[in-house]
């Protein structure tokens, strides 16, 4: 990793050197994509070559691993640079994903004020380089928005129950004030905008450490450990596939200017997390008991996504089962256990 190239926080002029350059008139892109090595940002990185374009992909690495790219490295139209977005960069992209913020609990409070800062100061640089570029810019919100809701399913219109000052605050006021500056950019500064409200998404690439309800109950069954369910498991949740969802964030970006959101992106399903930890006990195979533990501080009870406007203004919808994701992501994990335990193995 030491190899990258980085972009310090002065002005880094070009850094996509070796990468062609080609306008939004042509049948390419170079599309900057922050927290690329991401979960989310490497399937988007990956979408993104797939239909031709030259990605530029900004990670620090704190939550990102260059593992979820080794596919990709390959790739001519690929440049992995390392970057906090809370420092500025200059850089010649034709458009911006904003991906980047730790995005599991255990990860964004293990230092809630990088967190904040990553939300508010990347959202300000990276509006910044698309007000003077003149480009459109994605930003990846969240659920997290409305807090532990007092509305359900929730409509884009509902305004949160969030805690200012709680455990998970770091990430959800972050979120919202970088809504609010998105905003503020759009209506003072005429910047495109496209903002997204990302629910429960899992998939192949999830780190088996994030703290995520779906990796937690993967990586436990596969181990024939305890499964954890904090609370009684009443609790509900909606998980949408991480193909789904990238199908949503090149839809929303190809939209009319227009339309700029914020638009729900999930699976509307709605499952109780009993009933995840029953499905993957089920589709593991594992012997493993369920047990309970106290429920954290402002968990939300509910959460299920309105998702008609997506309906209407994307046609996006999720097309995948749970039982199918699932499966998949099983044999994602079950592959990773496999190849760290030979690892282990061979340095015993």
């Amino acid at each position: 990793m030491n190899s990258l190239p980085e972009i310090h926080g002065r002005p880094a002029g070009d850094t996509s050197s070796g990468l062609r350059l080609l306008r939004q008139d042509g049948a390419a892109r170079r599309i900057l994509v922050t927290g690329g090595a991401g979960f989310l940002g490497s399937h988007l990185c990956e979408r993104l070559l797939g239909q031709g374009h030259e990605v530029l992909c900004v990670d620090n690495f704190t939550t990102g691993r260059i593992r979820n790219l080794d596919h990709l490295r390959r790739r001519p139209n690929l440049k992995v640079v390392r970057h906090d977005v809370s420092l500025p960069l200059t850089i010649d992209v034709d458009e911006i994903y904003n991906l980047a913020c730790p995005a599991s609990p255990p990860d964004y409070q293990a230092d809630p004020i990088q967190t904040m800062r990553t939300s508010v100061l990347g959202a300000l640089n990276l509006l910044e380089l698309a007000k003077t570029r003149g480009i459109k810019i994605f930003q990846a919100s969240t659920s997290e928005i409305y807090g532990d809701p007092h509305v359900h399913p929730q409509p884009e219109s509902y305004w949160g129950n969030v805690n200012p000052v709680g455990p998970r605050s770091c990430y959800d006021e972050g979120k919202r004030c970088a809504e609010t500056m998105f905003f503020d950019f759009h209506q003072q500064h005429r910047v495109e905008i496209k903002v997204a409200r990302i629910f429960n998404t899992y998939g192949p690439r999830m780190r088996p450490d994030d703290g995520r309800v779906v990796s937690n109950f993967i990586v436990q069954a596969l181990k024939g450990n305890d499964i954890t369910i904090y609370g009684d498991g009443s609790q509900t949740r909606s998980f949408c596939f991480v193909d789904d969802l990238i199908d949503g964030f090149v839809r929303l970006m190809a939209s009319p200017p227009s339309f700029t959101g914020p638009v729900n992106l999930g699976n509307p399903g709605e499952f109780t997390v009993r009933e995840l930890a029953e499905r993957v006990i089920a589709l593991t195979g594992s012997r493993s008991r369920i047990v309970h533990r106290p429920l954290p501080v402002d968990d939300p009870r509910q959460r299920r996504p309105d998702v008609s406007l997506a309906m209407s203004e994307l046609d996006w919808q999720p097309k995948i089962p749970l039982s199918d994701g699932l499966a998949q992501t099983i044999a994602y994990f079950d592959r990773l256990l496999t190849s760290e335990s030979q690892e282990l193995a061979e340095t015993a």
